[in-house]
């Protein structure tokens, strides 16, 4: 593994040079607990400082100098220490040599861990500080007591304290990346974000240790971590010293706590003892969080609950968790958490003894999507004798967990355990969503809709019948779909859960043809009325999830996109390890990372997806899909034919619903591979069979796929048709491009750029904008240089796109031009290239837009590098 990074810190690391370089009159002292990244923000802000013009000593005290005379700052200081002698005689001769090694230039004194200076190290900083104008850069810890020479230095103005806080989600994820060498899926993101509390110290121990235990490792391009890891001597080190010696009561407290939270404060009380109670409280190993009208207590860090339960004795574990669940039961377990906690501890503690209790537990983790710990309850209450509605709930559980082979095996043993006419149901729907979709057999929906017939309850048929719609509408019957899915909608009888999926049914449809805001609507009909479905069908969420993706990819809604990936059901679904249901946010995420044309997220959106679903007969050809168009557009021909062979070893008829994804995605994997005549014909033909199922929505973008391959004159008229009976601002943007490109109109592309820009669409603006500047430049018009800098600032916010779609001829750069090139990449700033050109700073950055839009280039970062490929000048 490669060191670890510097990432993110911008503002703090720009604080600290300047505070050194002077622009701010004063020093820098940086505060912050153990491991928070404090000593290397120091190094890396010393690093950077022009130690020509400045004098610059770093030390670093500690615990073994504190008690030396000047002993902090030995490092600093000549090896020729005078013979002992009075405190100011050694101050007088410390400040001397200071003042000679300086040698006239500004002092800056960069002191690592200030808080364990000696008195007299720090009295001479202080001296420093005051007297000799030298500039103090020093990092202190959070809670230590501090020397009071080295307070003086904030508390008389001498420097400005600033406390730096935890690393950022998205700093993390940074960190990971580089790393690493490679991105991070976002759920491991989450959870080493969550246990770390963003310490790098942390975070660095928890990443050598999952790796070390092979709990971190990469699959289709993205690193994933299991959740699991060994606890290394090195992590332990660093929780012991924070959690200290512990007393026999305290330590209750804490496995208590670390076993039942989020615990009630009399509850801990009256387990254990509340002068330990407090005395955790006030070593911060616990913290009491108000939650309504509770009082809970949770560890003061999430660190600390992995290492006592690791280290927690198996029989003691097991009198814990019994002690908790008999201390909730004896309270009365009135919160539905509650209910599933405690089914959790008697089955840990080897207590458990009612049946049924364990079955509403694994439906209650069921609803938080949850899935490992609800195959757990629900094998369990299967196997002390729930009877058949264990099975039931313990097969759908192992199908969605991508097992459909050992839920068959569990349905079938319950069989003979069937006594009524909903059980009956119940048990045929399970068994043919099991064999359509995990088994792929396809003959699944004709024996269902045999069997369902049979059933004597109307509320039951109703169940059978919106089943079979779903599996009609993924095998390409969709006219079959959408008459038995509205007759479920039609009967009073259908049950809420059947009208629900009934619903999901017609909405993908929808979806498909283009309704996108009916479909928008009517999901969030069925959300409303989740309350009735829900604890029976929590499973009905992903279609929901499905239809809803559909809609707002296809009509470009990318603010949408965010609502839906920032959703209770998002986050869930990733905590809990729903891989379906988690696999497919993210793959909704790719397809609007690539839409966006942030190429490198949508990668790794794409390829995290392709892991999550890598074993899922339903979703598994969607995300490899996903990965060669991605692939194609970033260039990366290998991947994408290598992505686009596992989506076609991996497609089954029974999710036929899926081709327009994935025959588009092949065209462009031709398309990017050169052979561009390959790809139309792939996109024509994908165009006849979408306009034979009335797949407006997903031929919109087929359509616009000819556009931006140069076919407008062929589609035109068609885009415009759409544009008046497809919902949403999409279709009449893709029909302006249209025309605009079929007669060669640079202002209506350069329009269509904005208008694209405007809808978040960052690659087709690019396109359009691209496609604009020869065309105006050709004719004089004005708008060329707004064209260009319009084409800048696109391609600034697209990353990674090499598709042959993003094009433009620019002409050789002028002489001032390649000047201001030159000087800007130099690093020199806009106001000192305007000095040395006479022109104002604003016509500079006019240039400089210009000279990226020729370049191609969409940053200072790639200036260099494009203007030493340049021919030499004249």
């Amino acid at each position: 593994m490669p060191p670890w990074s510097f990432v993110g810190r911008g503002d703090e690391l720009s604080r600290l040079t300047e505070a050194a370089a002077g622009a701010t009159g004063r020093g820098l002292i940086v505060g912050g607990t153990a491991g928070i990244g404090k000593s290397r923000l120091l190094r890396e802000g010393v690093a950077r400082l022009d130690t020509e013009r400045l004098s610059v000593w770093s030390t670093t005290a500690n615990a073994a100098t504190a008690g030396l005379p000047l002993g902090g700052l030995s490092q600093m200081l000549p090896a020729d220490q005078p013979a002992p002698a009075s405190t100011s005689g050694l101050l007088r001769w410390a400040v001397d040599a200071l003042r000679q090694q300086a040698g006239g230039r500004p002092m800056v004194l960069a002191i690592d861990d200030a808080h364990l200076l000696d008195p007299l190290s720090a009295t001479l900083v202080y001296y420093l500080a005051r007297s000799e104008h030298a500039t103090v850069l020093a990092t202190i810890r959070t809670g230590e007591r501090v020397p009071d020479p080295v307070r003086a230095l904030w508390t008389d103005d001498l420097v400005e304290r600033v406390e730096l806080g935890p690393l950022t989600q998205a700093e993390v994820a940074d960190l990971l990346a580089q790393v690493l060498g490679g991105p991070v899926d976002s759920a491991s993101i989450d959870r080493l974000w969550q246990l770390s509390q963003g310490n790098a110290l942390l975070l660095r121990e928890l990443v050598l240790a999952a790796r070390s235990s092979g709990d971190l490792d990469a699959s289709y391009g993205v690193w994933r971590w299991t959740g699991r890891f060994e606890l290394v001597p090195t992590l332990t080190e660093v929780i012991d010293a924070r959690i200290g010696q512990l007393t026999p009561e305290v330590r209750t407290v804490l496995e208590l706590v670390a076993f039942g939270e989020p615990i009630g404060l009399p509850l801990l009380v009256r387990a254990t003892d509340a002068a330990a109670v407090e005395t955790a409280e006030e070593r911060q190993l616990i913290r009491v969080v108000q939650d309504d009208r509770r009082a809970n207590v949770r560890l003061a860090h999430p660190l600390y609950g992995e290492v006592v339960r690791q280290r927690c004795p198996v029989t003691r574990l097991r009198r814990l968790l019994a002690d908790l669940a008999g201390l909730v039961e004896a309270v009365g377990a009135r919160r539905r958490d509650d209910l599933l906690r405690v089914a959790v501890w008697r089955l840990d503690s080897d207590t458990a003894a009612d049946p049924r209790q364990l079955l509403d537990a694994a439906r209650l983790a069921f609803a938080g999507y949850d899935i490992p710990l609800a195959i757990r309850l629900a094998r369990a209450a299967w196997s002390t004798g729930a009877g058949a509605d264990a099975a039931e709930t313990l097969a759908t559980l192992l199908m969605l967990a991508d097992q459909p082979a050992d839920a068959l095996a569990v349905l079938d043993a319950a069989t003979d355990l069937i006594t009524a006419d909903e059980q009956r149901c119940t048990w045929l729907c399970i068994r043919a969503v099991i064999s359509y979709w995990g088994l792929a057999e396809e003959c699944a929906r004709e024996q269902l809709a045999k069997e369902g017939a049979l059933l004597a309850a109307p509320c039951a048929q109703s169940w059978t019948r919106a089943i079979e719609s779903v599996m009609r509408l993924h095998h390409g019957e969709h006219e079959t779909a959408l008459e038995l899915a509205q007759g479920v909608l039609d009967d009073a009888e259908s049950a809420a859960g059947a009208r629900a999926i009934a619903a999901t049914t017609i909405a993908q449809l929808h979806a498909a043809r283009g309704a996108f805001v009916q479909t928008m609507r009517a999901m969030a009909a069925v959300e409303a009325d989740a309350p009735r479905w829900r604890p029976q069908a929590p499973h009905i969420q992903l279609s929901v999830e499905l239809a809803r993706g559909t809609a707002m990819i296809r009509a470009g809604d990318l603010g949408a996109v965010q609502t839906m990936v920032a959703a209770e059901f998002a986050g869930l679904a990733d905590a809990g390890e729903f891989r379906l249901g988690s696999g497919y946010v993210t793959l909704v995420r790719a397809q609007a990372a690539r839409l966006r044309g942030r190429l490198h997220d949508a990668a790794r959106y794409a390829g995290q997806a392709a892991a999550l679903l890598a074993t899922s007969k339903l979703y598994a050809p969607l995300s490899f899909a996903e990965r060669a168009h991605v692939a194609a557009l970033s260039g990366d021909l290998t991947l994408a034919a290598q992505a686009m062979a596992q989506c076609d070893a991996s497609h089954r008829p029974t999710v036929d619903i899926h081709y327009p994804w994935l025959e588009q995605a092949r065209a462009w994997v031709a398309i990017g591979a050169g052979d561009t005549r390959t790809g139309v014909e792939t996109l024509t033909d994908l165009l006849g069979r979408l306009r034979a199922d009335r797949f407006a929505g997903h031929e919109l973008h087929v359509l616009h796929d000819l556009v931006r391959l140069g076919r407008a004159d062929e589609v035109v008229e068609r885009l415009a048709e759409l544009a008046t009976r497809l919902e949403g601002p999409l279709a009449p943007v893709m029909a302006w491009h249209a025309r605009a490109a079929a007669d060669r109109d640079g202002r209506g592309l350069l329009a269509a750029a904005e208008a694209f820009a405007n809808l978040g669409l960052s690659m087709y603006a690019a396109e359009a904008a691209a496609t604009a500047i020869p065309l105006l430049r050709a004719s004089r018009a004005p708008q060329t240089t707004a064209a260009a800098e319009l084409l800048t600032v696109l391609l600034a916010r697209c990353d990674g796109v090499k598709s042959p779609t993003l094009v433009v001829t620019q002409p050789a750069l002028t002489t001032r031009e390649r000047q201001i090139a030159r000087l800007a990449a130099a690093g020199v700033p806009s106001k000192e290239i305007a000095d040395q050109l006479f022109l104002s700073a604003r016509t500079v950055d006019n240039h400089l837009l210009r000279v990226y839009a020729k370049l191609g280039v969409a940053g200072r970062s790639e200036l260099a590098g494009a203007l030493r490929a340049l021919p030499a000048d004249d």
